[in-house]
């Protein structure tokens, strides 16, 4: 065991910012109380509002998945819609969310992170309102086809302003678990809509209900529009609340380390956290951040590229072996596996289960989820038959445990970045992570392609 831990010892070259040692004894003393002034304490409460941040990130992503029933009874008409309208949500999501990463990437002198959360929240809000109301309305297959793009290009833009703007923001807190919270409700938002959809089937799955399975539909879409606009509103109520409680503390800090230390080293401590405010900050490249970032950043992107590879193309497809109603044994098989992925990011909390500081190791984990594509092949894809004639395998081994990989993977690369890179570094790190997570997706979605056809 201690020859593997050698193996995975970052080199000397590699080592975490805050591990490196001082040149000079006598600096020992104001560095640390630099340190200790830049680290917020932990706070539950802080911790619970980027969990509900995280939720708001994906909810509206995940409102779409939980909509297809509805989507399909508005496509009925028109067959090349009907087949193709999800790989279109697919294309259009990811590729304008790496679009607008790449571009609030390379933003980041005059960035207001903040705004960038309050704008995407807002838009969010507003999108999903009007698609509320637009199952109220009648009109084509085609024109409500074109209306769903569009809807879905806002949404993708307000995902890349989130994601951009929260994982920089948290990242400026110098605290892993606020990143830990938003990957933590990314994974709640992932559980909660096909939990819904389950309940929804079995309970509206009566014979005699049938001739209102149209009416059913709109009404859960409806509902499904709604309920991502109040988780927006929340989410945006909460965002303020934190602003005005994070702005309180820097001033109370401030005020103490000026009292405590005239206006030496207090002075210097309250620069760095007045600087999230200010309109100017400095720019580090990209090229600068994956160098100092190398196993982390090709970790997260390794890792969701692996997942949008074989996650969505097989739970769709693979049924049951004994008999359970693919209306409800799909949405359960998407159930499980979010719930392991809710967990993997959950046990990250915890230091003793942290690799962190083995960043090569994560690297090495990641890539090794690709065993997981050869084991959706031993099962029933398409009802073809299966070589491990088990639900239990299939949901148990395969889905839980593919889930579990990628959000404890996920979470940890997330987390590890701001302990690679210097205090003014850690915004920039944040959302050069976000960029390299949602540059996963969309590899991960176009290679998913070449596995449509199995």
């Amino acid at each position: 065991m201690d020859r593997i831990k050698r193996f995975f010892e970052p080199s000397p070259a590699y080592a975490p910012i805050d591990t490196a040692p001082h040149e000079e004894e006598e600096d020992d003393s104001s560095s640390q109380t630099l340190e200790d002034s830049e680290e917020q304490p932990f706070s539950w409460l802080e911790y619970s509002i980027f969990l509900l941040l995280g939720v708001a990130m994906l909810w509206a992503w995940n409102m779409f998945l939980a909509a297809a029933p509805y989507f399909q009874s508005r496509f009925k008409n028109d067959k090349w819609i009907l087949n193709h309208f999800q790989a279109a949500e697919i294309s259009v999501s990811t590729i304008t969310n790496l679009l607008s990463m790449v571009v609030l990437s390379k933003m980041q002198k005059n960035a207001s992170y903040p705004k960038r959360i309050c704008a995407s929240l807002v838009i969010n809000a507003i999108c999903f309102t009007i698609l509320a109301i637009s199952t109220l309305v009648k009109t084509s297959a085609g024109v409500y086809f074109g209306f769903l793009l569009v809807a879905i290009f806002a949404a993708s833009l307000s995902t890349g302003l989130i994601q951009n703007g929260l994982f920089a923001f948290a990242s400026g807190f110098g605290r892993g678990e606020y990143t830990q919270a938003i990957m933590t409700g990314q994974a709640v938002a992932g559980v909660l809509p096909p939990l819904t959809q389950i309940i929804s089937v079995v309970v509206t799955s009566k014979p005699e209900q049938s001739a209102g399975a149209a009416a059913a539909n709109n009404t859960s879409a409806f509902i499904y529009f709604i309920t991502a606009t109040v988780i927006s509103v929340l989410a945006l109520l909460a965002f303020f609340y934190l602003l005005r409680r994070n702005a309180q503390a820097e001033a109370l800090r401030s005020a103490k380390d000026t009292t405590v230390h005239g206006t030496g080293e207090g002075d210097m401590a309250a620069s760095y956290h007045s600087s999230a405010s200010t309109s100017e900050r400095a720019t580090v490249g990209l090229y600068t951040l994956f160098c100092k970032l190398p196993f982390l950043s090709l970790g997260v992107f390794t890792c969701f590229a692996i997942t949008m590879i074989g996650f969505p193309v097989f739970t769709a497809s693979i049924f049951s072996v004994s008999g359970i109603d693919s209306a409800i044994f799909i949405p359960l098989a998407f159930l499980v596996w979010n719930v392991g992925d809710l967990f993997g990011r959950l046990v990250t909390i915890s230091p003793k289960l942290s690799l962190t500081h083995y960043p090569f190791a994560l690297f090495c984990i990641s890539g090794a989820r690709l065993v997981f594509i050869p084991l959706y092949f031993l099962c029933n894809i398409k009802e073809r038959g299966a070589v491990v004639a088990s639900d239990f395998f299939y949901l148990f081994v395969v889905q839980f445990l593919y889930g579990l990989t990628n959000g404890y993977v996920g979470s940890e690369c997330m987390m590890g970045a701001g302990e690679w890179v210097g205090p003014e570094e850690r915004e920039a790190a944040g959302g050069f992570m976000g960029l390299m997570l949602v540059g996963g997706l969309t590899a991960g979605s176009l290679l998913s392609f070449a596995l449509g056809d199995v």
